[in-house]
């Protein structure tokens, strides 16, 4: 078993449970601690794909980069992705199981767990530290039977436990007492202290609250992480929207429709933390503005969120937009859009078996989609009318194209496969390469391919890590990590 392990919990999603993870991941590595990130169970269209081609949520990979590790399936054993609003697409060990109802998922819940304590053991097994990441709230007393995102899987285990709350939200001593309070003994017995996330202002002016907090409850505050301005994070699950560009600074409009079932919406994060590119998104009964780049982003249900798209008025869109010369880009699901004809012969995105549906034409292909699932990264070169650039990215996909006349492809990958579709006039790219604008040459030639020739050199990469470190050096200014690693170490002698 490893020396300690410690879960983090948080009184309400998007607490600052994963960012919490992803700090104490760098920190435990810059003390020399071989640390793994863990997440029983996620629910989040936004995955990712290991090396080994296995899937797994996106937080759990920023993770395991911020430990210096290369992602892998026991970091995330169960992947739910939701495809209706009471179903979703159950992932075990990084491959599909099958759909489930809600209330089937629940009876699965005893097999799931099993899935879960395995991966914990054989990372438990060879790190010196594991930090578990949960799911939601612990106080949701509705799924408190079989659980195993929380506290049910701490107690199986037996980790001590932290509390995050985000005080930017509002309530956030009801949200600590309250949860505390709906907790079981044993359960109030394995907090060791709460964290309060995303905090402006002047710490002297919460001292006081603070104080009848550890009162009220007995237990510590370990710090007040303060709001840091501008912060990105790959998000886990809710979409990010863009800073306002200065006008002189945006060289690059492009809009991107927000679909129902969006998936890995982390694609353009490259685009939007850009300097030079505006990022707009639109979502229902928004007016849709003028683009110079037009994005079809990935989708969990294709066929549904493409009859979305067209009540709202992207079709006649896309047809002027086009006309007038903008660009149009597809990727995964977007990619299959605008192709002629959608195929989902085994109900794979529906209950409906031989589901059909028309795509808005613009790419000679027809998409049928199979049983396999194609999880894999990839890297290569891309090529737009003569134009050649590195990449990377990662494919998660069932759909299979087929083109019925010779074709530009997008992507000549290291594998010997080609990827997507460029149009004649080069309008139009398709692609099932999900994370293509993070590599910083490909990037940059997609940009001047959009229009934006004058654009800055952006390495979306680089980026990210100063922000993890950027996070990590605010988590260690405003609690005592070293008292906190003691803390976990005692919990586990006990």
């Amino acid at each position: 078993m490893p020396a300690f392990s410690l879960m983090v919990q948080g009184t309400t999603s998007d607490a600052g449970k994963s960012t919490l993870v992803t700090a104490l991941c760098r920190l435990l590595v810059r003390r020399g601690i071989a640390v793994a990130p863990f997440k029983p169970q996620n629910m989040a269209l936004n995955s990712a794909v290991t090396p080994e081609g296995d899937e797994i949520g996106r937080a759990q990979a920023v993770q395991a980069y911020a430990a210096g590790l290369a992602p892998h399936v026991d970091m995330n054993p169960i992947l739910l992705k939701p495809n209706t609003d009471t179903g979703a697409q159950v992932i075990v060990h990084g491959k599909a199981v099958g759909n489930m109802n809600a209330v089937g998922y629940h009876q699965y819940k005893s097999i799931a767990k099993q899935a879960a304590l395995t991966s914990y053991e054989r990372l438990a097994d060879q790190y010196q530290a594991v930090l578990i990441e949960g799911a939601g709230s612990p106080a949701e007393i509705n799924l408190r039977a079989r659980d195993i995102a929380n506290m049910g899987f701490a107690e199986a285990v037996d980790c001590p436990v932290i509390i995050i709350a985000d005080i930017d939200k509002g309530g956030v001593f009801a949200h600590l007492v309250g949860t505390l309070d709906l907790l079981s003994a044993s359960e109030q017995q394995r907090v060791i202290g709460f964290v309060i996330n995303r905090f402006r202002g002047d710490i002297s002016l919460l001292q006081s609250g603070l104080d009848w907090l550890e009162e009220r409850t007995g237990k510590p505050v370990l710090g007040v992480l303060p709001f840091l301005p501008g912060f990105h994070l790959e998000s886990e699950d809710a979409v990010a929207h863009s800073p306002t560009k200065d006008d002189q600074q945006a060289l690059l409009q492009v809009v991107i429709p927000i679909l129902p079932r969006t998936s890995n919406h982390t694609d353009w994060d490259a685009l939007r933390l850009h300097p030079n590119v505006q990022v707009t998104l639109v979502g229902a009964n928004q007016t849709i503005p003028p683009a110079d780049l037009v994005i079809l982003p990935g989708s969990k249900s294709v066929q549904t969120d493409l009859a979305f798209l067209r009540q709202a008025g992207w079709s006649e869109y896309l047809a002027k937009h086009l006309r007038y010369g903008g660009k149009v880009m597809g990727i995964c699901g977007g990619f299959q859009m605008l192709g002629e004809k959608l195929s989902d012969p085994l109900g794979l995105e529906n209950k409906e078996l031989n589901s059909q549906a028309e795509g808005f034409g613009y790419i000679p292909m027809n998409t049928v989609l199979e049983a396999q699932k194609q999880l894999k990264q990839c890297g290569g070169k891309l090529n737009i009318q003569g134009q050649q650039a590195e990449l990377s990215g990662y494919e998660i996909h069932c759909g299979v194209p087929h083109f019925h006349q010779d074709i530009q492809t997008f992507a000549e990958l290291d594998n010997g496969h080609q990827d997507g579709y460029v149009s004649p006039d080069g309008q139009i790219i398709g692609t099932y390469l999900h994370g293509v604008f993070d590599h910083p040459e490909a990037l940059q030639t997609l940009l001047e391919w959009a229009g934006a020739t004058q654009a800055d050199r952006f390495d979306y990469q680089s980026f990210r890590e100063q922000e993890i470190d950027r996070l990590a050096d605010s988590a260690e200014k405003h609690m005592d990590i070293d008292q906190l690693i003691a803390q976990c170490r005692a919990f586990a002698e006990v």
